[in-house]
């Protein structure tokens, strides 16, 4: 049992009004999101693509309380964000929200079991080691409980990385290129962690990513270009994600 805070029941975790982004001022000023308007539904994966400079990035971080949005509405778990400070921000991340990214952001002096437990420690409470067990044996990691980052491989850091995430019971997990620095075979293993989480536990994921591949194991793939949402895709193959990212691009989109 990995639940350590009440379970969300918001309908949709994660609500996006109006969203945009500018940084800059002036003829320089550049518009990273423009009015952008997403709703992630509890229990399902949303993959984020997009050509560089899309705003890709830029979502995921107002999205997660990383930024501030110049204007618009972020929703997370039924909170509105613009009504919090940062102590506010940093406690609904910390609690609310799981992180995993490419480059997985483990602390190599610590064993796999310590880094999972690490949020934990980090927000003031004693962690269960019965829970930081389950947690590795829901990843697939049980025997490698006490083994560093650096003696395990780069598929088996990035489940790590996943259970530290789900340590908290988060309501949204935000997944930045979580498979950007693994091969084929591993991000395939990676991926399908992620679609069960989805399946089993109604966990909702977002998920930033330049595969294909990647975003045929989501429910939703939305399209960015220009800071727009210019697409929105609901079969999971990753020849349509191909064939409509081909097209918008053609487009200019």
């Amino acid at each position: 049992m990995l639940i350590t805070v009440p379970p969300s029941t918001t309908a949709h975790p994660v609500e996006l009004g109006a969203l945009t982004r500018h940084f800059g001022s002036g003829e320089g000023a550049v518009t990273a999101l423009d009015s952008v308007d997403l709703a992630c539904a509890r229990g399902t994966l949303t993959a984020v693509m997009g050509p560089s400079g899309s705003g890709k990035s830029t979502l995921l971080h107002c999205a997660a309380g990383l930024e501030r949005p110049t204007s618009g509405r972020v929703v997370l778990d039924g909170t509105d964000l613009a009504g919090l400070d940062e102590t506010g921000l940093t406690r609904l991340r910390r609690d609310r929200i799981g992180f995993v990214f490419q480059s997985f952001n483990l602390v190599s002096a610590l064993t796999a079991e310590q880094n999972v437990a690490l949020p934990l420690r980090l927000a003031g409470r004693r962690p269960d080691p019965a829970v930081i067990a389950a947690a590795l044996d829901e990843v697939g990691l049980a025997r490698r409980a006490r083994h560093r980052p650096s003696g395990l491989s780069g598929g088996q850091q990035q489940r790590v990385a996943i259970a530290r995430a789900l340590i908290g019971d988060p309501a949204v997990v935000f997944a930045d290129e979580p498979t950007g620095a693994l091969d084929t075979r591993t991000s395939w293993h990676v991926l399908t962690l992620l679609r069960r989480l989805v399946e089993e536990r109604s966990q909702t994921i977002i998920m930033v990513t330049h595969d294909p591949v990647a975003a045929s194991f989501a429910d939703r793939v939305v399209l960015l270009a220009d800071g727009r949402i210019s697409d929105e895709l609901t079969e999971r193959t990753s020849a349509t994600v191909i064939a409509t990212r081909t097209a918008k691009l053609e487009a200019g989109a």
